[in-house]
């Protein structure tokens, strides 16, 4: 198999450098030869660099990952980079294009990694991998209506648990964790925050912070500190929230 290069485009920091550090492990001969912050980025590094695949975020700010691998194919292999979505996962159960879900996990990766090593020892391309692929990107551009999260998967101790997003107050970002809380109790997850966002339906939670979503339906007060920074109150614990400044304008209204 020919030397073949990388590169992986995801805003979130965290994504990349566990992608990288995965890569790294599970095919040490690919060479990772740039990362990119935002489609703009990874459409350049496209260009610049000339890599045999292109991993992308399908949200991105600037270009979406959509857009770019438009753009992008049929120069390089593209895998999205994606949020859990079952009628994405569907679209993507093809040769032409592969998915790998946040956070990256060792069994999905190197499943992914299998089928773009077949791909490159083919003596011949398939032909229809360019239509395939931009059947694939009209499918995601144009899905029915989203199928929002229901439940969160949360472990407590040898124990799996469902816990009905319905009842969920807040999540908060801490370190390598989102804590999932409600009123009767606190769950660790590892799932980001970003992509949470994309999950649940934006009518009833919104993102007030760049580590915080909360369930507007649950909100029982809004205050101000004595810094003057709004915080957010829920019924049943004592716990407030902060609102960046850049998010206090949806609330104003209310």
């Amino acid at each position: 198999m020919p030397d073949l290069k990388a590169i992986i485009a995801d805003d979130e920091e965290n994504i990349r450098l566990g992608l990288v550090a995965l890569l790294a492990r599970l095919w040490p001969e690919l060479d990772i030869c740039g990362q990119a912050a935002n489609g703009t980025e990874a459409l350049e590094q496209i260009h610049t660099t000339k890599p045999d695949i292109a991993f992308l975020d399908i949200q991105m700010p600037g270009l979406t990952g959509l857009e770019v691998a438009r753009q992008a194919a049929p120069a390089c292999k593209i895998v999205f980079i994606t949020a859990y979505d079952h009628f994405a996962v569907q679209a993507f159960e093809n040769e032409a294009v592969d998915y790998v879900l946040k956070p990256a996990t060792e069994e999905r990766l190197t499943k992914t990694i299998g089928r773009l090593q077949k791909q490159f020892t083919r003596e011949t391309q398939t032909p229809d991998v360019q239509s395939d692929l931009l059947k694939v990107i009209r499918m995601l551009e144009h899905r029915d209506a989203p199928e929002y999260l229901r439940l969160i998967k949360v472990k407590v101790g040898a124990e799996l648990r469902f816990v009905p997003v319905s009842e969920i107050l807040y999540f908060k970002a801490e370190d390598k964790y989102t804590t999932v809380r409600t009123v009767a109790a606190e769950f660790l997850i590892r799932t980001p925050i970003k992509a949470l966002e994309q999950e649940l339906d934006p009518d009833a939670f919104w993102r007030i912070h760049r580590s915080a979503i909360v369930n507007i339906d649950k909100i029982e007060n809004i205050k101000r500190s004595f810094t003057n920074q709004m915080m957010i109150g829920f019924p049943g614990i004592n716990d407030t929230v902060p609102v960046s400044r850049s998010y206090e304008h949806l609330f104003r209204q209310m």
